[in-house]
This record gives C-alpha cells, sequence and structure tokens, in this order.
C-alpha cells in the first residue's frame, strides 16, 4: 500500500490493541502522519483509564516515534470551509472531527478512520482498515 496517511483516533487504539489489519497496513504504507487533535484525544482517554500511567507511557512514546501535524491558520481556513458546509447540508459532525479531516484536507492525506460521518465531506479522502 503506497501513500501518505492521517491517523483517526480510533485506528491509533486499534493499532495499540495490535489489530493484525492495522499493523500490518501501518507496516505497509509510506509514510503516516499523527494530528495534534488526536494526541490529544488520546491523552483524555488515557487520564480516564485505570492504567492511566502505562496508557500515558504508551502514547508518548507513539508521539516520539511519528510525525505529529498542528494546526496552524491554513488549517483553520479548512475548517472554516468545511464547518460552513457541513452546516448548509445540516450534518454536523464533532467539532474534533472537523479539525482533524481539515489537517487531513490541508496535507493532501489520506484519512484512516473507522468513523463513517466522514463521508459527508466529499474533499476528504478517507480509508477503512
Amino acid at each position: 500500500m503506497n501513500g501518505k496517511y492521517l491517523l483517526d483516533t480510533n485506528i491509533v487504539i486499534a493499532l495499540f490493541a495490535e489489530e493484525t489489519v492495522v499493523v500490518n497496513n501501518v507496516e505497509t504504507v509510506d509514510r503516516i502522519f499523527v494530528p495534534s487533535i488526536v494526541l490529544g484525544e488520546l491523552y483524555y482517554g488515557a487520564q480516564r483509564s485505570g492504567r492511566a500511567i502505562q496508557n500515558l507511557q504508551q502514547i508518548d512514546n507513539f508521539r516520539d516515534a511519528n510525525t505529529i501535524l498542528a494546526c496552524d491558520e491554513t488549517t483553520a481556513s479548512v475548517y472554516g470551509v468545511l464547518k460552513n458546509m457541513l452546516r448548509s447540508k445540516g450534518r454536523p459532525l464533532p467539532e474534533n472531527d472537523i479539525w482533524i479531516a481539515a489537517v487531513a484536507i490541508q496535507h493532501g492525506l489520506t484519512l484512516v478512520s473507522r468513523d463513517a460521518h466522514f463521508d459527508e465531506l466529499e474533499t476528504l479522502q478517507r480509508v477503512t482498515w
């Protein structure tokens, strides 16, 4: 599998759980990226877990081993376009997911997610692992 992919939270969690399909796909892609928003969601989940220390360490190791993409002015502009388009269609998405989609579109990456609601965004390339 060639290409550059942006991982959604549910895919990183599947990777942490060592789901075979996700591990195999990650090993065969050219490059993966992670939006900073996904890190925030992972850190939040770790704080709420019964194994906070171990989960936080796993996230830190993952963060250090991957390229993290932060939001900037361009991301904000793409976010505004996406949110307005969703509003006009009457199809809202969770705020964090709009930001994640904006990062993917800004950088020309394919989003890997199991969330079908991303299909509302015609300009977003998405695959499911």
